[in-house]
């Protein structure tokens, strides 16, 4: 089964526009848990335009499924996981600059730089997943970098899904056999939908789970947020 893990960036960055606390962001993930997702994911980057450093205590005290914090490990990242202890920390290689992430780790040149960062990460009992592009190469680096699984980033599945899905899949399948082979756990998001997720998972051997944060938020302003979790529940065969 593939656990769904509802990102709430964009719930925070709705809130943060107004400058108070609606929505109030807590209570969203409590909402989203009991609307039937398997976890909480949150973003947090340096200029905190959508979760803030100081909401993680608040959302750790209140999640009860999978906590996964996302994130590039400089310092101030590291000392905020560490001290608040998530399920899950995915590792992404994003710029202060980026506006989404869009691209993954090159696992054998900075598989030292990982390797010292999912050890740390280990010694909290943190399971380690690092963001990756499909490619058999950086899902055996991360392998050697001692991480518990791989995101696959799925920016391009996506980008390519409606021209031709059997093309846009083809290197995540091929990853996936990979990751399967060498027992590193499989994760995918960015940009997957309630168009694109079944294809994907039934085209993914053995994919854990997705973080969707976006696409879900989006389609929650149609749906309802209660009605669109269950939505894409669906797509993964509940």
């Amino acid at each position: 089964m593939t656990n769904l893990s509802v990102n709430i960036n964009k719930i925070a960055l709705l809130r943060n526009s107004r400058g108070s606390n609606l929505p109030d962001l807590v209570q969203a993930a409590k909402d989203i848990e009991s609307f039937g997702a398997e976890g909480i994911t949150v973003h947090p980057r340096p200029d905190q335009r959508h979760i803030r450093y100081d909401d993680i205590p608040a959302l750790k005290a209140v999640v009860t499924t999978e906590f996964n914090i996302e994130g590039k490990p400089v310092p101030s990242f590291m000392e905020l996981v560490l001290a608040n202890s998530p399920h899950q920390c995915t590792l992404v290689p994003d710029t202060d600059s980026q506006l989404t992430s869009d691209h993954g780790w090159d696992t054998v040149n900075q598989q030292s730089e990982l390797r010292e960062v999912v050890t740390e990460l280990h010694k909290k009992g943190i399971r380690v997943s690092v963001f990756v592009d499909p490619m058999a190469a950086m899902v055996e680096g991360a392998k050697k970098a001692g991480a518990d699984r791989v995101e696959f980033y799925t920016g391009p599945f996506a980008h390519d899904f409606s021209n031709n899905p059997i093309a846009a899949v083809k290197s995540y399948t091929e990853a996936a056999i990979v990751a399967n082979e060498i027992g590193i756990g499989i994760n995918a998001g960015h940009d997957l939908n309630l168009h694109n997720l079944r294809f994907f998972q039934e085209h993914c051997p053995n994919l854990l789970e997705v973080s969707i944060g976006h696409a879900l938020i989006a389609d929650a302003l149609y749906y309802g947020l209660e009605n669109t979790i269950r939505m894409y529940l669906r797509q993964l065969k509940r």
